[in-house]
């Protein structure tokens, strides 16, 4: 009789999906992938193998991929179901293979593909809590309106995630790739979670996407309007826009970084001009679609109280990541700075992540960014300072303008940004401004309504 192949490493899970023992190849897999152990299984073919078996109620015994950043593993895997739900796994064939890429290379690759496809984006904080959503389905109005006015909650509190019991409590690495179901859609979505800075296993914040192979009905959604509404980009072109770009992209980002096989220098440059393009394009989209709310006659901001140095220590740790790749090094407000103030908290950061990208984008290789608060009886101030070549006083006084990029051409800007921010900080009650001389650097200062109630502190 002939004999399969020899038993490489064994391990058992209980009936929570729990990894209670394990050889080493599969426990230090199990590490690198970001789970604990004893602890939930943190390989996402081993989890869904293992949970199939248990639902069938027989042995399965089938092949697995899986990926710790910098090796591809496959795997031939057995596992036994008992009549309590434990698993006895096995392992008969393992083989991996270098990855030709970087883990630092799979995330922006990851970050761009995703960022260009999905219908919902939110900035997150180290704890998984929302701090920003955007979306352009209509069938996620529902689910960004939520968020938006129940500050302070994990995102897994707002939709279901398949197969998760306690999904608040799962590390990210698990919940990344995972299917949802979002409470006011139909359609299937899979979740995408992009750490920033810090390490894998605690990073400064996340960016979450949600994609969905679903379109959207016609009208999904949307109650008839009750009156007139003159918003044509933000509600009509902005969604009919975004998923052909978005797949432009995506097609562009696959040949640049040679998913779909080996290619020429020339070529593959050539696929990053056109994903360049198309991020310009759908970016422009975006920044057209938030000009015409800001320009609307019924604008408002939902005012709140407000730390001014919290907000711009979470700018920094969302753009930490492209600040370290030119070097740059961003000095936020310390723990325990503090500047009170009236505004809404997520008008605020979109103003300060437009004002600290620009500062990133322009300022030199190797310099430093700093964000500095100042704050008086009636105002509270946050100030963001480059090493950069500073403005002109033409410049500074066409910078506010519609279409003004800084004096500067092919860096892919709209030249919206600035107009839009200031927009949104006189809406708020405040002002935008610069300082700055040629060489020198430049100074913006977002001004806002301090909360006198509160009064400020500074650090020790």
């Amino acid at each position: 009789m002939m004999m399969g192949p020899a038993i490489l490493a064994q391990a058992s899970c209980d009936a929570a999906d729990r990894l209670v023992t394990a050889d080493e190849i599969i426990r230090a897999l199990q590490l690198r992938c970001g789970g604990e152990f004893p602890g939930t299984i943190a390989i996402p073919s081993l989890l869904e193998l293992v949970r199939k078996a248990r639902r069938f109620g027989m042995k399965l015994a089938r092949p697995i991929e899986a990926n710790d950043g910098s090796q591809e593993i496959t795997a031939w895997v057995e596992v036994q179901p008992d009549e309590d739900g434990a698993c006895a796994i096995q392992i008969r064939h393992w083989q991996t293979r270098t990855l030709p890429f970087s883990s630092g290379d799979a995330d922006k690759r990851l970050l761009a593909i995703n960022s260009a496809l999905a219908e919902f984006h939110a900035c997150l904080d180290a704890d998984q809590i929302v701090l920003t959503v955007e979306a352009e389905a209509p069938d996620l109005a529902a689910l960004t309106e939520r968020m938006r006015s129940e500050p302070g909650k994990v995102w897994t509190e707002f939709l279901t995630i398949d197969d998760a019991a306690e999904p608040g409590l799962m590390h990210w690495r698990l919940l990344d790739g995972a299917f949802a179901k979002v409470p006011g859609s139909e359609r299937p979505w899979r979740v995408t979670l992009v750490p920033q800075g810090g390490t894998a296993e605690r990073p400064v914040g996340f960016n979450l996407y949600l994609n969905s192979d679903v379109l959207p009905a016609v009208n999904a959604g949307q109650p008839a309007p009750a009156r007139e509404d003159t918003r044509i980009i933000g509600r009509d072109v902005a969604p009919v826009l975004r998923q052909p770009i978005a797949r432009i992209i995506a097609n562009a980002e696959t040949i640049r970084t040679r998913l779909a096989g080996p290619l020429a220098d020339e070529y593959s440059d050539y696929a990053a001009d056109i994903a360049a393009a198309g991020q310009h394009l759908l970016d422009l989209v975006d920044d057209l679609a938030d000009l015409e709310v800001v320009e609307s006659v019924d604008f408002t901001t939902a005012p709140d109280h407000v730390d001014l140095a919290d907000i711009a220590r979470r700018a920094a740790g969302i753009l930490g990541v492209r600040a370290r790749e030119k070097r740059i090094t961003i000095d936020s407000p310390k723990p325990g700075e503090s500047a009170r103030a009236i505004a809404e908290f997520r008008r605020v950061l979109q103003v300060l992540l437009n004002l600290l990208g620009n500062a990133i984008r322009y300022a030199p290789e190797g310099s430093q960014v700093w964000i500095r608060l100042e704050q008086d009886g009636t105002t509270a101030q946050v100030i963001v300072a480059d090493q950069g070549p500073g403005l002109t006083p033409e410049q500074q006084a066409r910078v506010f303008e519609k279409f003004e990029r800084l004096g500067r051409s092919g860096d892919g800007g709209s030249g919206f940004g600035l107009y839009i921010s200031r927009r949104l900080a006189r809406a708020m009650g405040g002002e935008l401004s610069v300082e700055s001389a040629q060489g020198q650097g430049a100074r913006f200062i977002l001004s806002l309504p301090a909360n006198s109630a509160v009064p400020a502190a500074t650090a020790g």
